[in-house]
């Protein structure tokens, strides 16, 4: 089960879910890719979004408005769903319209394949390699590992710090995707956690579970695929997607 958050309120792009591209509000792109992978709900705190939603075919519960994030907001949608504890749910951000389906489908099948070992990961999530450029955005969140493919730590600072960098070091860092895979239980365990400092320093929510000592599997995947977080990244989006 794939399920969207879609909050419509955005500080830095104002209603940016149900901008239009291409003809299309974003919501019902990224829904239709999610689609192509597995059942797929929106949930939203808008009925204009679910009521969007539903005039394109697409399956969409309205949800509390109060929600801090949108983890909390596909918990509640979850138990709405009555979605039972061993179900793998992903967790597909509403502002990655361009996100290829196969990269959802690698997360779903990597989850479903730890899920069934003696120690199954917390949850699951998603890297692509990104340039040193692309690596000091701090709204590209940077995520280092362990030799078990596990989060160590996630940053929106450039991580890990090449102290000894030279014109000839091979820099290479792993920018994270707002991409998550979960059991129903670990969905709600997660939610059901006390926020922790780090995760309120760097705004990332993912943190909370490291802080309280959880594993998150990453996987590597090749993408194209970014958030539109403001009105220039959507137009940045269109010149590179546009013609496709």
């Amino acid at each position: 089960m794939i399920l969207i958050p879609a909050r419509l309120a955005s500080t830095r792009f104002p209603r940016k879910i149900v901008q239009e591209i291409l003809g299309i509000p974003m919501i019902v792109r990224v829904a239709k890719r999610a689609m192509e992978v597995d059942s797929t709900v929106v949930a939203s705190d808008s009925l204009e979004v679910v009521e969007i939603c539903r005039h394109h075919g697409i399956e969409a519960i309205l949800t509390s408005k109060d929600h801090a994030s949108g983890t909390d907001r596909i918990a509640e949608a979850a138990r709405i769903l009555e979605l039972p504890p061993h179900e793998v749910i992903l967790n597909v951000q509403g502002d990655e319209p361009f996100l290829e389906p196969e990269v959802i489908a690698s997360l779903k099948e990597k989850m479903q394949e730890a899920s069934l070992g003696d120690a199954p990961p917390f949850m699951a999530s998603a890297y692509k390699k990104i340039s040193q450029e692309e690596a000091s955005d701090p709204n590209l969140v940077k995520v280092v590992l362990d030799n078990h493919s596990c989060a160590l730590y996630f940053s929106r600072s450039p991580i890990p710090f090449w102290r000894d960098c030279t014109e000839s070091t091979p820099l290479f860092y792993r920018g994270h995707l707002g991409l998550y895979a979960y059991t129903g239980s670990s969905l709600q365990a997660f939610c059901a956690l006390p926020s922790s400092p780090l995760e309120e320093i760097e705004k990332l929510e993912q943190l909370r579970a490291l802080s309280h000592g959880h594993k998150i599997l990453m996987i590597e995947v090749e993408t194209r695929s970014f958030g539109i977080d403001t009105p220039q990244d959507l137009n940045r989006a269109l010149k590179i997607f546009g013609d496709s």
